[in-house]
Parts: structure tokens; sequence; C-alpha cells
């Protein structure tokens, strides 16, 4: 997945068990982000559009792994030192 929020731990927990990795981007950045990819392919849901399921082949992506196939979730650990609970 590539967005730019938070997601639930509902997903998360799914991310976990299918292995999946969640990349955030910079807001207004689509049109350089779309210069790095270099095949995309529909697996499912054509009929969403972008939401759709896909693969992509990218090169130099500017993102970055906001939470990764383990769980580890860079909005909550970066938070972390600034929480005052």
């Amino acid at each position: 997945m590539i967005g730019k929020g938070y997601r639930s731990a509902e997903v998360v927990e799914a991310m976990k068990r299918h292995g999946a990795v969640y990349f955030v981007a910079t807001g207004g950045a689509a049109a350089l982000i779309s210069k790095r990819i270099k095949s995309y392919t529909v697996i499912a849901y054509e009929d969403l559009g972008p939401e759709a399921l896909a693969a992509a082949e990218v090169e130099d992506f500017p993102v970055i792994v906001a939470i990764d196939s383990q769980g580890r979730n860079f909005y909550e650990e970066g938070q972390k030192q600034y929480r005052q609970d």
C-alpha cells in the first residue's frame, strides 16, 4: 500500500498475516513518484481504479516504509519519545 496516513489495528494485523508493507509518500508528490514506476499490472479489483490491487515494478522510489511486514509502525515508534503518558 502507498498512502499518507495511519492504518487501523485491523489493517496492520492483516498486513502481518499476508507479509504486506505500507509505504508513505509526501503529499502532492504523485507526479514525481509516477515517473519511477517502470511497469504496473492490475491483479484484482480493476473496477476500483486507483484502489485496485496491482503489482508495480519501481526504481528509485521516493517513499518511506511506515509499517513493515512485522507490524513495526513508524507512526507509533516515531511519536513515543514525545508522548507524556
